[in-house]
C-alpha cells in the first residue's frame, strides 16, 4: 500500500463484513459492450470515476484530470472525471449516486461491503468484460487472486495490485533497539516480547511498551486465524482446514487474551487503550509509545520509518498468508449506473498496464510533482516537501501499484520483492470465500453487536478474561453465534466442491 496510509490497514481490520447474496445485472448485455470500439469522429465517452480520498482534495487534482484525458482520448476516445470523495461520506454518497441512478462508472470496493453490493444488484458483472476489454488485469493478477472476488462463480470487482497477502510480527525505534541492546532475531512467540515490554516500563515509565491503534487491541493485527471475513465463524492454521470453528472459544484465544491481561497489569499496555483516539504512527512520533504488533510486508520498515519519523525495525512472527480479506479489502467494480461498460472496463485495463497512467494517479505530474532520480526511482522536486507538494496519490488504490515508480529511500527492487511476497504466501484453503449473511441476517446483527461491546475491552486486557470471557461467549451464543457458523460451514463446503 502507498506509503502515507498504512493506517488504512487499521481501518479495514475493523470492518466486518456487511450481509449479502450474490446477483446483478450482466455488463455485457445491452448495448454497453457493443460500444467498445473507437469510430472515426465518435465523440469522447465520458466516464466517471469516483473514489475515497483523505483529507482535503489536492490543490492540482485538476491538472492531474487534464493529463489523465489527453492520454485517455488518444488510446480509449474516453475522458474521465475524476471525483474524489471523503472517506467519512463515502458509504452513504456512493449509495445514493447508485439508488438515484446518477452518472458513474467506476468506482473502489471495500471487501466488507462487496457483498452486500453484489446483492443489492450495484454492480455490473465483469467476466465478459474482463475476457474481451480487460485481459491485462486478470494476466496482472493471475488465477489465484482474479478468482478470489467471485460470489457464486461470477465477478463483479477486481482487487488492486499491492500487498495480496499479510504477515504480522513485532516492530519498534531502531533507537530502542540499540539502546537496550535488543536481539529482534531471538523473538518468534508473543512470550519472547515480554522481556523486550519489561524492559521498555522499567526504563521509560511513561511511554506505552505495547500500543494499539483506533478501534483495534494490540492483537487485531496478530493471528493465524483466516478469518472468512467477519471472524464469526474462522478457519484454524491459516486456512489449511475448512473446518469453521467459533474463534472466541478457541484454546488459542483464551491463552492470547490471558497474556494481555497480565500485559495490561503490568503496565504494558496503556490503561486506555480501549478509548484510544491517535494512530499509531502518531503515538510512536510523539514519543507516548514504544512497540507494536503489525501486519507487515516487504518495505514495512521504510514505510513506518517515513510515518513516524523514527528509524523503525521490525521482526517476522507468523509467515504471509494469503486470504480472501487481504485480496478484496480494495477492489474496482464498474457501477450498475454505467452507460458504457465496455468502455469504463478500457480505462480499468489501463490502470492496471498502462505505466503512464498509473505513476499520473499515483504521483501527479513528472518535474511538477515529482522529478526522476533513475529509471523507477523518484523524488520531490527542488523546493517541494511531502508538506508542500500539489498532488499526491495513493498507489494502493489506483490499479496495478507494481507498474508505479518507486520513491527515494525505499528499495529500487520493492515491487518484485512484493510479487515474490505475494506468490510464496500460504495461500488458505478458503481463498475466494465470500460468506452470504442473508439467511442468518437477524443473528448476524445481533452476534455483531456483541462483539461491538466486549471484543476490543477484553482484547486489550481490560476485563479480566476468567470472568468476561465466559460471559463474552455466553452472549455470542444467545445471539445466535452457532446457527451462523453452520450456515458459514454449508456454504463453504459447497463452494469447495464447486471451485
Amino acid at each position: 500500500m502507498n506509503r502515507k496510509l498504512t493506517w488504512i490497514a487499521a481501518v479495514l481490520a475493523l470492518m466486518l463484513i456487511v450481509t449479502a447474496c450474490s446477483s446483478g445485472k450482466n455488463a455485457q448485455e445491452g448495448e454497453g459492450a457493443a460500444t467498445s470500439e473507437n469510430k472515426p469522429g465518435e465523440k469522447p465517452y465520458e466516464l466517471t470515476m469516483a473514489y475515497f480520498s483523505f483529507g482535503s482534495v489536492p490543490k492540482d487534482q485538476s491538472l492531474i484530470e487534464q493529463e489523465l484525458n489527453k492520454i485517455t482520448e488518444a488510446k480509449i476516445n474516453t475522458k474521465v472525471k475524476l471525483l474524489p470523495i471523503s472517506y467519512s461520506a463515502w458509504q452513504n454518497q456512493i449509495n445514493l449516486m447508485l439508488t438515484s441512478n446518477e452518472k458513474l462508472d467506476l468506482m473502489p470496493i471495500l471487501g466488507n461491503t462487496y457483498a452486500n453490493q453484489v446483492a443489492k444488484g450495484q454492480l455490473a458483472e465483469l467476466d465478459g468484460l474482463l475476457e474481451k476489454e480487460g485481459a491485462a488485469i486478470v494476466e496482472a493478477l493471475g488465477p489465484d487472486y482474479a478468482n478470489a472476488s467471485k460470489i457464486n462463480g461470477k465477478t463483479y470487482a477486481v482487487p488492486t495490485i499491492r500487498d495480496l497477502a499479510q504477515k504480522y510480527g513485532f516492530m519498534l525505534p531502531k533507537e530502542t533497539v540499540d539502546k537496550y541492546n535488543i536481539d529482534l532475531t531471538q523473538v518468534k512467540t508473543l512470550n519472547d516480547l515480554e522481556p523486550i515490554l519489561k524492559t521498555i516500563k522499567e526504563n521509560e515509565p511513561t511511554a506505552i511498551p505495547l500500543i494499539n491503534g483506533v478501534s483495534a487491541s494490540p492483537i487485531t493485527s496478530f493471528s493465524t486465524r483466516d478469518s472468512l471475513g467477519d471472524d464469526i465463524g474462522v478457519l484454524l492454521n491459516n486456512g489449511q482446514d475448512l473446518k469453521v470453528v467459533n474463534w472466541f472459544e478457541t484454546e488459542e484465544y483464551a491463552e492470547t487474551l490471558n497474556k494481555m491481561r497480565e500485559w495490561y497489569l503490568a503496565g504494558y499496555i496503556a490503561k486506555d487503550a480501549v478509548t484510544v483516539k491517535e494512530s499509531k504512527s502518531d503515538i510512536i512520533k510523539a514519543g507516548k509509545g514504544v512497540g507494536s504488533l503489525s501486519v507487515m510486508k516487504p518495505g514495512f520498515d521504510e514505510q513506518e520509518s517515513r510515518q513516524t519519523g523514527k528509524e523503525i525495525v521490525s521482526v517476522e512472527m507468523l509467515p504471509p498468508v494469503a486470504k480472501t480479506s487481504t485480496v478484496t479489502n480494495v477492489m474496482w467494480s464498474i457501477a450498475k449506473n454505467s452507460e458504457n461498460p465496455a468502455k469504463a472496463m478500457e480505462f480499468l485495463n489501463l490502470m492496471y498496464s498502462d505505466k503512464e497512467v498509473v505513476n499520473l494517479l499515483d504521483w501527479g505530474i513528472e518535474n511538477k510533482h515529482y522529478v526522476k532520480v533513475s529509471d523507477n526511482v523518484i523524488d520531490y522536486p527542488e523546493g517541494v516537501d511531502a508538506a508542500s507538494v500539489g498532488y499526491a496519490g495513493m498507489g494502493w488504490l489506483f490499479g496495478n501499484q507494481f507498474l508505479s515508480y518507486v520513491f527515494k529511500g525505499d528499495n529500487e527492487n520493492l515491487w518484485d520483492e512484493m510479487k515474490k511476497f505475494n506468490d510464496e504466501a500460504i495461500k488458505s484453503k478458503g481463498l475466494g470465500f465470500t460468506f452470504d449473511s442473508s439467511t442468518v441476517k437477524t443473528e448476524y446483527a445481533a452476534v455483531t453487536n456483541v462483539l461491538s461491546q466486549y471484543r476490543i475491552a477484553i482484547e486489550c486486557g481490560a476485563l479480566d478474561p476468567a470472568k468476561a470471557l465466559p460471559e463474552f461467549i455466553g452472549k455470542l451464543k444467545d445471539a445466535g453465534i452457532d446457527k451462523i457458523i453452520a450456515e458459514k460451514q454449508k456454504q463453504l463446503d459447497a463452494w469447495a466442491v464447486s471451485s
